[in-house]
């Protein structure tokens, strides 16, 4: 992926950093890639903020952009941390459920340039209202979807230029990321198989979700993409009923290894409160997933022998806003975590 520079990437590169926690847990060397850090606190930096600077470079000089989405979570924030970076106002639509807390950090992110509207109760109604009673009638009104646009995928795809960078040259064995609509999957599985050093499908893609928000999952055992009935699981953040069909073509791709797990909810806020204790970092449950992937042991259940104290794995620490130490300590009483 070639940078522009004259227009700056509303996302930062972020840490590799060895976690001896985990790397004694798991038998091998654990690295987090701290996506958490990102301007918008969630990996969604790098695939939105790549829409939102692309919309840009390619619009006429002067035209006033103004970009929409419909997400009360990761994705929204992401959208106005881009376009206000880059100058430009912005709108999100969220749907009743949405927690003020989520809509004060969107506000806040929009520094007096983004619009923040309730309309439906479930996503789906935000998402219609925004495209067909505000986005239909802005001829400069720029449509940013959460996960399935091949410029997120392609913003992802930095995640992966970056982790061989900081590992001077090579891949990990393993990459560990948590599955909603599959943007972050598609750009970690584009990224493997343009690398100049991929060799025999070396990198497996751990795809993580928890049961009630497992749609990829649904689709693999099916082997054809599938739409759950509902998203019973608290990682609202996974909530998908159905991924990209991007994503599901990777689970069938010969080009990358990947695999599908499934944890609890209450493995995943498990590891919520582990990681807060070890790392001193405080991630929603969607990124508990993943970190579960260790806590849980079931790391070592998918790749059974082929881990050594030399193998390297690197879990995506994807972040995400929707969480508070009140939330924390709500969940430890709802799963009874001592």
């Amino acid at each position: 992926m070639t940078i522009n520079p004259v227009v700056p990437t509303p996302w930062t590169e972020t840490p590799l950093k060895t976690s001896a926690t985990l790397s004694k847990l798991a038998g091998c060397r654990v690295l987090l890639k701290l996506e958490n850090l990102q301007p918008s606190g969630s990996f969604k930096s790098r695939g939105i903020g790549n829409l939102v600077r692309k919309a840009v470079i390619a619009a006429p000089p002067n035209t006033p952009l103004h970009f929409y989405a419909s997400s009360g979570g990761n994705a929204g924030l992401a959208c106005v941390t881009a376009a206000t970076a880059l100058g430009y106002p912005s709108t999100v639509v969220v749907p009743t459920l949405t927690k003020p807390m989520m809509m004060e950090k969107i506000k806040t992110a929009g520094e007096g340039q983004t619009n923040v509207m309730q309309i439906g109760k479930i996503w789906l109604e935000a998402d219609r209202h925004l495209r067909e009673e505000i986005l239909a009638h802005d001829p400069n009104g720029i449509y940013v979807p959460p996960f399935d646009h091949p410029d997120i995928w392609e913003g992802a795809e930095t995640l992966v230029q970056e982790i061989e960078e900081q590992l001077e040259g090579g891949l990990p064995d393993a990459i560990v990321a948590c599955v909603g609509g599959g943007g972050l999957l598609t750009g970690i599985c584009q990224g493997i198989a343009k690398s100049p050093i991929q060799q025999d499908n070396k990198t497996l893609v751990i795809a993580i979700e928890t049961a009630g928000a497992d749609s990829f999952h649904a689709s693999v055992l099916a082997k054809e993409n599938t739409t759950i009935p509902g998203i019973t699981s608290i990682a609202t953040s996974l909530g998908c009923t159905r991924v990209a069909d991007e994503a599901f073509k990777w689970s069938q791709s010969q080009e990358v290894n990947v695999h599908s797990l499934v944890v609890s909810d209450k493995e995943a806020v498990e590891a919520c409160l582990r990681f807060a204790d070890d790392e001193r970092i405080m991630v929603e449950p969607a990124c508990g997933a993943t970190l579960a992937a260790i806590y849980s042991g079931k790391l070592k259940e998918v790749l059974e022998l082929k881990l050594n104290e030399d193998s390297q794995v690197v879990l995506v620490v994807c972040g995400g806003s929707n969480i508070s130490l009140k939330m924390l300590e709500e969940y430890r009483h709802i799963f009874n975590i001592e």
